[in-house]
């Protein structure tokens, strides 16, 4: 079963692919008074925050700066689902979670940092913005939920976790392309040229 396929998709867009995949007719728009839109959207929201929650090329970003307010704490954003000190396991100074929004260091036992933290970020955003492939990702994990909760249809549902598991391959491949992973481990910020094979019809290289 395969979901029409949009130039923008919107969160609109995707809950009218969850409905026509167990059977349901379109929406023009969200309703959330409605019980079956509104559980719809839950789902669908879920399902986002699940995907992201993973960290991906997109959404994650390493050695972000945060600086101390005046009263020497840092704030952490609403929209960050994971971050960690960058390089932690190299610097062992320092062990921060959060708590009560700000960042606490269980090692000093305070919530007081005196100088910039930096960390690696599991950012939290929003749907239309994420990259196609994710949305179709997250839209198929949603219609299983769907299938499986709201009509409770095992063939169905087993026929929508075959897309879903294709579409995750497709996201895969876009970590993988847009990364550019090393099995070297290049850190970032740093310059390798690897041996390119036409350099031996180079005589002179």
């Amino acid at each position: 079963m395969a979901f029409p396929t949009t130039e923008t998709e919107t969160v609109l867009s995707s809950v009218n692919s969850i409905l026509a995949a167990i059977g349901q007719s379109p929406i023009t728009t969200l309703d959330y008074t409605n019980p079956e839109i509104s559980f719809i959207k839950e789902l669908l929201d879920e399902a986002d925050t699940d995907v992201q929650n993973e960290g991906w090329v997109f959404n994650r970003e390493n050695g972000y700066p945060f600086i101390p307010n005046s009263n020497n704490e840092i704030v952490v954003p609403n929209n960050i689902l994971r971050m960690d000190i960058y390089q932690n396991d190299i610097n062992r100074t320092s062990d921060v979670v959060v708590r009560s929004g700000k960042l606490y260091d269980k090692i000093k036992h305070s919530y007081e940092f005196t100088g910039k933290i930096s960390a690696d970020i599991i950012w939290k955003f929003p749907y239309e913005d994420l990259p196609s492939a994710f949305k179709r990702y997250i839209t198929y994990r949603a219609a299983v939920r769907a299938a499986t909760q709201q009509i409770g249809n095992p063939q169905l549902a087993a026929m929508l976790a075959q897309q879903e598991a294709y579409m995750r391959a497709v996201c895969i491949e876009y970590e993988c392309n847009q990364g550019d992973y090393s099995m070297f481990g290049t850190p970032p910020n740093t310059n390798y040229q690897p041996y390119q094979p036409y350099q031996t019809l180079n005589r002179l290289a």
